[in-house]
């Protein structure tokens, strides 16, 4: 049996779920349960253009459920996140708080 160091923290971030807009919109959408798209947009500071791509990712990435509709006469998009992107949040935030751990323990880190 041979002893294999533990992988870095890092080595289990997400980059779908990390990248700094789509962890917001995650978070967002965990916290309010069902979001919709002009709040999300106006909390976030985006643009329309750059939340419709991210939640393009997501959505492929089967994170997010987009529903369109209408609210009275107006063309509405609400967003919600899917059991696998509750759990890609949970495990996103496992992992940074592995992270922080060995920041702030000072856990040590493999010889260079």
């Amino acid at each position: 049996m041979t002893d294999q160091p533990e992988q870095h923290p890092v080595t289990g971030l997400d980059d779908v779920v990390h990248q700094r807009v789509r962890l917001g919109i995650l978070t967002v959408a965990h916290q309010a349960r069902r979001v919709e798209f002009g709040f999300l947009r106006t909390a976030l500071g985006l643009t329309a253009g750059n939340l419709s791509q991210h939640l393009a990712i997501l959505e492929k990435a089967g994170l997010v459920d987009i529903e369109k509709g209408y609210e009275g006469k107006r063309a509405r998009t609400w967003l919600s996140l899917t059991p696998a992107g509750d759990r890609a949040l949970r495990d996103e935030v496992a992992q940074l708080k592995r992270l922080i751990h060995q920041i702030e323990h000072g856990s040590s880190t493999p010889e260079s």
